[in-house]
Parts: C-alpha cells; sequence; structure tokens
C-alpha cells in the first residue's frame, strides 16, 4: 500500500534552501515538498518552476505555525542567527525539525533545543550532509576494512580561492550573525573528525581576517586531540592560492590521499537531481583517491582506490524513515552540540593563543 508523503515546510530559499534542500526533499520518497518560506518573488517564482504550481508560499515562519495540523515537518535553511529561535518556535508549535549546520551559536543553546525536542517527543536532526561524501564514505570504508591499521593522523582541508568578498551576512564581523568560516566550513570538518574518531579532549585553533575588507575569520587552522590519541589538523579557507589535499589520513599500516571536493554540491548548482536508476554521486577514475605508504601519490606511489559515491540523499531518507517508522535520527542536536563545543574552543584557542582542554 503506498503511503500518503510526509509534508515539509521549508524556511527560506536561498543557497542552503535552493541547492540542497528543496531538491533533496522533493527526490526522497515518502516526502513532499509543501509549502517554501520566502517573500522574495523572484525566489517563488524560482521555486514554482521547479516544483510545480501546487507549491505553497508562505512569507513568514508564523504563517506555519498557524496550519501547524497540514505539515509533518519543517525544515530550517535560514540564515544561520534565525536558526534557534526557528527551530524552538517549530518543536512549540509541534512539529519535527530539520535545520541545517550549525544548529546554533553555541553548544548551550543547542542542548536546550535538543532537550525541548525530548520534552516534546520530537525528531530534532541537524543537516550535516557532508557525512555523505563521496571521499568520507570511502575513508570509513578503508577503516571499517583495516587497511590503513590504526590511523595516527587525520588531515582534513576544505580550501577556497576567494580573494573579493562576497558580501552577505557569512562574512559579516557582527557576531549575532553567526557568520565566518569557523561555524561554516569548520562545522562540516570537525563533524567528520568526531564522527571517525570520537571525542575531543583538546583544541588548538589558529584563525585570521586575511582579504582586504573582511571582518571575519577567512583562513583558519584547528587541531584536535581525540580521546583515543588520533590527532585531527583540519583547514578551512576562502584565501588557498593552492589547494591541498581535501584528505590526508596516515595509519599504522597505510596513509590515504584524496584531491578535490564530492560533486554533489556542484551538480546541485547545475541544476541535476538524484532520481531512482540514475548514478548520483559518481566521479571519474582520474580523481580516486590512493592507498600506499612510503610513496608520494603524486609520483604514483600507492594503489588507487576507487571512490564509494557520494550520497548526500540519503540524509533525508534516513529522515523519513526516523519520523514513518521510528528509524535512527540521522544528525542528533547532541552531535551538533560536541561539535559546537570543538568551535566555542577554537574560537578561544584562537583569541588567546591557548590550547583549550574539554
Amino acid at each position: 500500500m503506498t503511503r500518503t508523503p510526509l509534508r515539509v515546510g521549508l524556511v527560506g530559499y536561498g543557497l542552503a534552501g535552493s541547492v540542497f534542500h528543496a531538491p533533496l526533499i522533493a527526490a526522497t520518497e515518502g516526502l513532499a515538498l509543501d509549502t517554501v518560506v520566502t517573500s522574495n518573488p523572484e525566489r517563488q517564482e524560482q521555486a514554482r518552476a521547479e516544483f510545480g504550481d501546487g507549491l505553497r508560499f508562505a512569507a513568514t515562519p508564523d504563517e506555519l505555525w498557524a496550519r501547524a495540523d497540514e505539515l509533518d515537518l519543517v525544515v530550517i535553511a535560514s540564515p544561520n542567527k534565525t536558526h534557534v529561535p526557528i527551530a524552538t518556535a517549530t518543536l512549540k508549535a509541534g512539529l519535527p525539525v530539520v535545520v541545517d549546520k550549525p544548529l546554533a551559536g553555541t553548544a548551550a543553546e543547542a542542548r536546550e533545543l535538543a532537550a525541548l525536542a525530548d520534552e516534546r517527543g520530537l525528531l530534532l536532526s541537524v543537516f550535516q550532509n557532508r557525512r555523505w561524501d563521496n571521499d568520507f564514505l570511502t575513508l570509513r570504508k578503508l577503516m571499517d576494512e583495516g587497511e590503513l591499521g590504526d590511523v595516527w593522523r587525520f588531515e582534513s582541508r576544505f580550501e577556497r580561492w576567494r580573494p573579493q568578498l562576497k558580501g552577505g551576512w557569512r562574512e559579516s564581523g557582527d557576531p549575532t550573525e553567526i557568520g565566518g568560516l569557523l561555524y561554516d566550513l569548520g562545522s562540516h570538518v570537525v563533524d567528520q573528525a568526531l564522527v571517525l574518531f570520537g571525542p575531543a579532549t583538546s583544541v588548538y585553533a589558529e584563525s585570521d581576517v586575511r582579504r582586504d575588507g573582511a571582518a571575519t575569520d577567512d583562513d583558519t587552522f584547528i587541531a584536535i586531540t581525540h580521546a583515543n590519541g588520533v590527532r585531527s589538523h583540519l583547514y578551512v579557507s576562502a584565501t588557498t592560492a593552492q589547494l591541498g589535499p581535501r584528505f590526508r589520513v596516515l595509519g599504522s599500516q597505510a596513509g590515504f590521499v584524496k584531491y578535490g571536493l564530492d560533486p554533489q554540491e556542484a551538480d546541485l548548482r547545475e541544476g541535476k537531481r538524484p532520481a531512482a536508476g540514475t548514478e548520483w554521486g559518481v566521479e571519474p577514475e582520474a580523481l580516486w583517491g590512493r592507498v600506499g605508504s612510503g610513496e608520494s601519490p603524486l609520483s604514483g606511489g600507492g594503489r588507487p582506490e576507487p571512490t564509494v559515491p557520494g550520497a548526500y540523499p540519503s540524509y533525508y531518507a534516513a529522515v523519513a524513515a526516523a519520523l514513518r517508522d521510528g528509524g535512527p535520527n540521522p544528525v542528533t542536536a547532541y552531535e551538533a552540540a560536541a561539535a559546537l563545543d570543538v568551535l566555542e574552543a577554537a574560537r578561544r584557542s584562537a583569541r588567546e593563543s591557548v590550547a583549550v582542554s574539554l
């Protein structure tokens, strides 16, 4: 028997809403994009052109709460500073919620939201889509199979070359906006490190404002010591003229080096959409990483490792299963709070030039 799709309200139709959330929601069996919250006529027309005339719109999130009984899930893809108040209102309206990263500006706020969701018996999940990047999935496979031995050091880079400012709240120096790369790309690399290697015990960071006219960090390094002894070295930057490897992972038996970003974001930006029976998240053999020891991958050292296809659609499939069948929450608010503990420690470390114990 075919079940009625869960009706989804999407708050925000900027980059996150239009490129990531709306297409992935629409592509997920069991979910239906019902309402988009945006007062921008151009964005409304853009959404209507892709998802049909049956799509509804609301000018403000408050309009969703007035008809909460017509929705089954709310997704928050609005600017960072709105995440906590809108998520709070969503939960108090009795609706499950997905929030784009970062969930909040502080770990304390994240845990307060988690407690509210627990109290109401509602799903609160965080969109950490880069757990489903192709390189991350490939690394997890290698670790599960013991190919690297004991991992000693994890290097992860999310680097870009954007010497000119783009403007907008992400580059604002106003702390209430929760902008800057530490909380943007840093949310991804820290989350990945914690998923792979567990809790952090110590954090050291260096954070700089490099570009003329910039008001918040655009070049940041984070070093994490994990409880199991692994050291993670994480780089996020908009000022990298020569990009390093996305991952360099060094273990007791072998290392894994992978260049290039997962193709899913670029494909979504270009209007490509995941669909049943079609390839998604696949990259050519020329971009595969290499596994080996004692040689440089750039001179042919090691063996090519087939890249596991990226799988962003798996996140919303898991959300649908959690709501329908009681499946596990794919990314909990408590996990997001642990990452925010690290981000807050990194901000303090960079400001005070000290290592921070957790």
